[in-house]
């Protein structure tokens, strides 16, 4: 018996090669008739044993028709196809061994009186829960020995211990206690613990008529233990203001606190917010709890009008009045976006502590005076970051003055000291001393100005008044040591590498940090001062660990790569209108070791938000798993970046989509003059003003990029004003430091006709590049509107294109699942598009 197969298969100019295997079943295959056509025969006669047929041709789809038997149909996930699905399984493989390290949050150090040369280390870790779609938080203990020959070891603890629920963990002074904080994921009670050496000493929770959540997000955060360990001073938010209650009747009159199921509760006047990342969060306020009684009493004497945060308590004094500093930030009409956005005005306040006295374990609270809160800082628009010396005879803080006066969310900082009366009598004349001033334009190698983003609890050296502090150093954060009363500023971290170094905790006089690059994952160091013609000079010790551990292929992987930090030379630098604005800008470079003749890897070029933000040549899980693909990575830090000087980042107020965009052009050419990149194989990724460049640039130069994906971009500043929590920054970007006075709720039409001159969007009629959309659903900063109108007008234009808006998500797609999916599909894209 003979049987015909009839299979036919199709295929355009357009498509790739490819091959398809067909399986038969066992018969005997008399002959084959195949030509150039799009069809074949097969003759089958008895069965013998089964046979596999490939066909490699340049085909779109391939279609096999049994007379006997219908083809199945396979199934696809949403947006993928065979070949997709596959890339999916093989890069979702990778990126997984990427996700789990961990990172170090916080540590501190514990000295020990008791033992000389003995130390104990507390580390908080974090790492992603994919299938939660959290991240775990751990607590690691070590105990540190310093050696009599000037080496350390460290002696871990053998597991971590993970904290379920906990929202934030801060040590007493001395170590001896700690407090650790649960927040209500709904309307329950906020729980405090007080744990000591081997027990959970006390356990309080306090009710959302006292305060709702303790802010633990890094800016309004404020927690503080007083000296003798009695009382902690925290920022929580305000108690929920009493809204009208309904029910079957109608309005009840009254505020009801019940829970009656038979009515309910109303809305209420809607309340501002602090923008992105603050949704639904209400005023933060400053509280002190007594962890005896566990009394809580809100701070006394500060204006509705502020929101509070990064309180300390003053140096005590016996027999004189305690007080807590705090910052506080002003509104009128409106609480703008504060994430991010250094350029909020606010300043220091001092404020009279609840009095206590304590007598044989009793602890009596009297009433707070009713004296408003003094104003520290009367003379400069911008202090935050207190912290007091020691020995409590001076206060020092950081100072976004520059943001402020320019218009810019962030620019570079300046530090300032306060001489703090020892018997605490306060004045708003109080001088305020200078000791780093704005850096306007630093000569080669040398300091660039200050760019610091946080300061440790107890930043001091033993000789109180030297603090160790992390900034940015063009584009390497590096460590620097501080003399407060003179300003000496001396870079501590080593001036031959280009690694970026991150502050962890002080031991004593010497330092815990952590260092990394692009191509090596993070490694714990351990710094100490030697002497060396009169001056101090920093030894750094690899401190072997296991909280970056990662696999062998991951270290496989990451041996095989290399970075460099370029030079790029300003085209047209003659025209630039101050020398900081002239000077070359900075790119990181990350390639393959492995020689290759007469090709090179496709290129990404990355490029970072703000725009006064800066990327590091520090440790990326995301970027590394890029540059694992096989991609080289061109990482621009165009001017405007912060690190190099007032002048070149100011240089970018106004010029928005043009000078920024040039920058990356030219460091583009510079790449592909070197030999180091295929001018045919070149993708663009950016996220916030990064996404603003990517849309720039596939309508610019749209035969420069094969392929793109954007990250929540700005793509048209007319439609992002009326909708973003942070309005006066499309008025500064695009009028530069004229944009204060023009800034208003209502633009004019000239306003939206400027807005949209240098917007991505007026050049949309050129764009023809494959473009990933990548959009938060609950972001505030540059809503998902914004994206998706440019992502629509590319969709009539015929451009291909891809759109994944995560639900859950804001400014930073940073929840686990989001930011994996995020990555995973950009891979896939530029795979896609670029091999």
């Amino acid at each position: 018996m003979s049987t015909n197969w009839n299979c036919r298969y199709h295929w355009s100019p357009a498509s790739s090669t490819q091959s398809t295997r067909y399986s038969l079943p066992p018969r005997n295959y008399s002959s084959l008739n195949l030509n150039t056509s799009s069809s074949f025969t097969l003759s089958l006669n008895s069965t013998i044993a089964p046979i596999s047929l490939v066909i490699t041709k340049r085909f779109s789809t391939v279609s096999v028709m049994d007379n006997q038997k219908p083809s199945e149909h396979k199934e696809f996930p949403s947006g993928l196809d065979e070949s997709t699905e596959e890339e999916y399984a093989i890069q979702s493989k990778l990126l997984q061994e990427f996700t789990p390290i961990s990172n170090i949050d916080k540590a501190w150090v514990f000295n020990s009186h008791n033992a000389g040369g003995v130390s104990q280390g507390m580390f908080s870790i974090s790492q992603p829960n994919l299938l939660a779609n959290k991240r775990r938080k751990f607590i690691l203990s070590s105990t540190i020995f310093k050696e009599s020959n000037g080496s350390v070891r460290f002696q871990w603890a053998p597991f971590p211990v993970e904290m379920s629920g906990v929202s934030i963990i801060v040590p007493s002074p001395s170590g001896s206690k700690l407090l650790v904080v649960r927040n209500p994921e709904n309307e329950g009670p906020c729980h405090f613990e007080i744990w000591s050496l081997s027990h959970v000493e006390k356990e309080f929770h306090v009710a959302q008529s006292v305060h709702g959540s303790v802010y633990t997000d890094g800016w309004f955060e404020g927690i503080s233990w007083n000296s003798d360990e009695t009382h902690i001073a925290y920022v929580a938010e305000e108690p929920s203001p009493g809204k009208p209650t309904f029910n079957d009747l109608g309005y009840k009159k009254g505020v009801s606190t019940d829970k009656d199921t038979g009515s309910w509760k109303g809305q209420g006047d809607w309340e501002e917010e602090w923008g992105e990342t603050y949704a639904g969060k209400r005023q933060p306020a400053l509280f002190v709890i007594n962890i005896i009684s566990g009394e809580v009493q809100a701070v006394k004497g500060i204006d509705k009008s502020l929101s509070v945060g990064q309180v300390v308590w003053a140096p005590s004094t016996e027999g004189l009045t305690q007080y807590l500093v705090f910052v506080g930030w002003s509104f009128v009409t409106r609480k703008l976006g504060i994430k991010y956005c250094y350029n909020r005005p606010c300043a220091l306040y001092a404020v009279k502590a609840p009095p206590h006295e304590s007598k044989a374990n009793e602890i009596v609270i009297h009433p707070t005076e009713d004296a408003q809160a003094l104003n520290l800082t009367q003379t400069i628009n911008s202090a935050f970051f207190p912290r007091f010396s020691p020995d409590g005879k001076f206060l020092v803080f950081l100072s976004a003055r520059s943001s402020v006066d320019s218009g810019a969310h962030s620019a570079t900082n300046s530090l300032h000291r306060i001489d703090w009366p020892s018997d605490v009598r306060l004045s708003q004349s109080t001088k305020v001393y200078d000791v780093i001033s704005v850096v306007m334009c630093a000569e080669d190698g040398c300091f660039p100005g200050l760019y610091c983003f946080s300061i440790l609890s107890s930043p001091w050296l033993s000789d109180g008044y030297t603090m160790i502090i992390s900034s940015i150093w063009n584009s390497n954060q590096v460590l620097l040591s501080v003399n407060v009363l003179s300003g000496e500023i001396l870079r501590i971290t080593p001036t031959d590498s280009n690694f970026s170094w991150s502050l962890l905790a002080l031991d004593g006089n010497n330092i815990l940090a952590v260092s990394s690059s692009p191509v090596n994952v993070p490694q714990v160091n351990y710094g100490t001062i030697e002497k060396a013609n009169d001056k101090n000079k920093w030894s750094w010790s690899d401190i072997s660990n296991p909280i970056f551990k990662c696999s062998d292929k991951v270290r496989s992987l990451m041996s095989s790569l290399k970075f460099s930090v370029m030079k790029i030379s300003v085209k047209g630098a003659s025209e630039s209108p101050t020398k900081g604005a002239s000077k070359p800008f900075e790119a990181i470079f990350v390639s393959s070791k492995a020689e290759k003749i007469d090709t090179c890897d496709p290129l990404i070029v990355m490029l970072h938000g703000g725009p006064h933000s800066v990327s590091l040549t520090s440790f990326s899980k995301s970027l590394a798993f890029l540059s694992s693909l096989g991609y080289s990575l061109l990482i621009v830090n165009y001017r405007g970046s912060i690190g190099f000087g007032e002048e070149a980042l100011q240089s970018l107020l106004g010029n928005v989509g043009s000078q920024d965009v040039n920058d990356v052009l030219t460091a583009i050419d510079h790449v592909i003059n070197l030999g180091l990149a295929n001018p045919s194989k070149i993708a663009v990724l950016g996220g916030s003003h990064g996404g603003f460049l990517t849309t720039h640039l596939i309508g610019q130069a749209p035969e420069k990029f094969v392929a793109a994906a954007a990250r929540n971009p700005v793509c048209n500043l007319a439609l992002m004003v009326g909708t973003t929590d942070i309005p006066d920054w499309c008025y500064a970007e695009t009028y530069g430091t004229m944009g204060s006075e023009r800034f208003t709720e209502a633009p004019s039409a000239e306003d939206l006709t400027q807005f949209y001159s240098k917007s991505p969007i007026s050049h949309i009629s050129k764009v023809k590049t494959p473009t990933l959309f990548l959009l938060g659903a609950q972001d505030l900063r540059v809503p998902v509107s914004n994206g998706l109108q440019y992502a629509r007008a590319l969709r009539e234009k015929g451009v291909q294109l891809k759109v994944i808006v995560f639900p859950n998500d804001v400014h930073g797609i940073e929840r686990p699942q989001s930011d994996f999916e995020s990555f995973l599909n950009v891979g896939v894209w530029f795979n896609k598009y670029c091999k």
